[in-house]
């Protein structure tokens, strides 16, 4: 009898995340190839004995004429898929310092495209945890304690007019959390009437935390984000695609749940000691880094942590640092 088998294996590929003046660098996949006429980043096979960052600067060079510095190049996210024909693991990196022109020189069509215009649809399914990283923010903004009704959008203005800017192209892509835990849900609803009319002349998306019905109440916001008390419970997405939907986790169990009820991102921790959970188990960096390297969506560090800690949460995978202290006024 013939071996109907399919050969699995792992191919690890290092794709590219060429950014320039706020535009990434995209093609299209020649027809006969595996996921053939859609688009894609720049890269390819990471070869044996070679690094990734030494695999991502030749297959560039050779697809696009471009030429990139191996020290411009910073981890985005590492996402492992199964298409059932081929298991592919995606080391994507990224740089804003490539040098020249680029060119499609095998024939495929090259384009620079907004991160915001990248839709799921034109992609390979492995590829929606980099267009969910590239739309994300480096920072996400928690509310501290915050007041009701109109008061509450004082406080909210105040902070978002002394959020740290500068750090990123992505300043725009601004996201506030509003967290209120202990507030009532009416309160909860007035506040958030109140924040969207100051998050929106601010250029910055409004979060909801807390059950999918307070989305439901105020379909407007920019997404919801869903304490792990209310994720365990769920089975499916809770919210519409195109709006911004994470969950708060703190092991590998509660995060492959996250992805599994469609989740776009998760916030992890606590990455170290807070004065605000004592008695929290820390994750520490070493197992932060365990962690983000088996999830396929982009994962916010949370827990001790300030802005001087980001370059550190990237370099770990992570996509960027969540937290209260570094932008919410003490009171």
């Amino acid at each position: 009898m013939a071996n109907t088998q399919i050969d699995v294996r792992e191919v690890h590929v290092a794709v590219g995340v060429i950014v320039r003046e706020g535009r990434v660098l995209i093609a299209r996949r020649p027809d006969h190839v595996h996921q053939g006429g859609l688009l894609e980043f720049p890269g390819g096979k990471v070869e044996p004995e070679e690094t990734v960052q030494a695999a991502l600067v030749r297959e560039i060079a050779e697809e696009t004429s471009l030429q990139i510095p191996l020290k411009s190049l910073q981890p985005v996210i590492c996402i492992r898929h199964d298409y059932g024909d081929k298991r592919v693991r995606l080391d994507v990196w990224r740089t804003d310092k490539a040098r020249g022109e680029a060119h499609g020189r095998e024939g495929q069509s090259i384009h620079w495209v907004s991160p915001n215009d990248l839709r799921d649809e034109d992609f390979p399914v492995a590829n929606r945890g980099i267009i969910r990283a590239l739309q994300l923010p480096f920072l996400l903004a928690i509310t501290g304690h915050i007041h009701a009704g109109g008061e509450g959008g004082q406080q909210l203005h105040r902070a978002l007019a002394a959020l740290p800017a500068g750090l990123s192209e992505r300043d725009h892509a601004r996201l506030v959390l509003l967290r209120a835990p202990s507030m009532s849900a009416e309160d909860y609803r007035a506040l958030t009437e109140s924040a969207l009319g100051v998050c929106e002349p601010a250029g910055a998306g409004l979060i909801l935390h807390g059950p999918p019905a307070v989305f439901d109440d105020n379909p407007g916001a920019a997404g919801l984000h869903l304490p792990w008390r209310e994720a365990r419970s769920l089975q499916a997405r809770p919210v519409r695609d195109g709006v911004w939907l994470g969950v708060s986790c703190h092991d590998a169990r509660q995060m492959d749940h996250a992805v599994a009820i469609g989740a776009d991102y998760v916030v992890l921790g606590p990455v170290k000691p807070t004065a605000t959970h004592p008695g929290s188990t820390v994750l520490g960096w070493a197992h932060f880094r365990e962690l983000v390297s088996r999830a396929p969506i982009p994962v916010f560090a949370l827990g001790g942590l300030t802005l001087t800690d980001l370059d550190e949460v990237q370099q770990a995978g992570g996509q960027g640092v969540a937290g209260i202290r570094y932008w919410w006024p003490q009171s």
